[in-house]
């Protein structure tokens, strides 16, 4: 499942979850803006489980919540969904908003211009 499919909430706690690699209810109530009661944060975590966002392993009595896509993947699927969003799937357009929103230093300058060139050079090979 995409988390395109996701609700903001729901979003909110899977970037918990990656960030922290595992986590409990407490710790994902205690990392969520303007946070809701425990037993939400526990059905919501239930809702991902059904809907196969997340797992979870026995920690004593405790459930402690893990994703079941590797964040590569949900990196990929996040950039995609960015992508076509916001930026009509134009890369140029999401480097574009990069360079002048978050004014990248010179050095980072030059390692998107090797990047680009990279891009390049493989698109003649293939």
């Amino acid at each position: 499942m995409e988390t395109s499919t996701l609700s903001r909430r729901e979003r909110q706690i899977m970037d918990i979850v990656f960030r922290r690699g595992r986590a409990t209810a407490a710790e994902v109530l205690d990392d969520l803006p303007d946070p809701p009661t425990y037993s939400a944060v526990r059905a919501a975590l239930r809702l991902l489980e059904e809907k196969g966002q997340l797992k979870h392993e026995m920690d004593g009595k405790r459930y402690v919540y893990l994703p079941t896509t590797p964040r590569s993947r949900a990196r990929t699927n996040a950039l995609h969904h960015l992508l076509r969003t916001f930026f009509n799937g134009s890369p140029e357009q999401v480097v574009n908003a990069l360079i002048e929103d978050a004014r990248p230093s010179p050095a980072e300058l030059e390692r998107l211009a090797k990047l680009i060139d990279q891009a390049r050079r493989e698109e003649e090979q293939s």
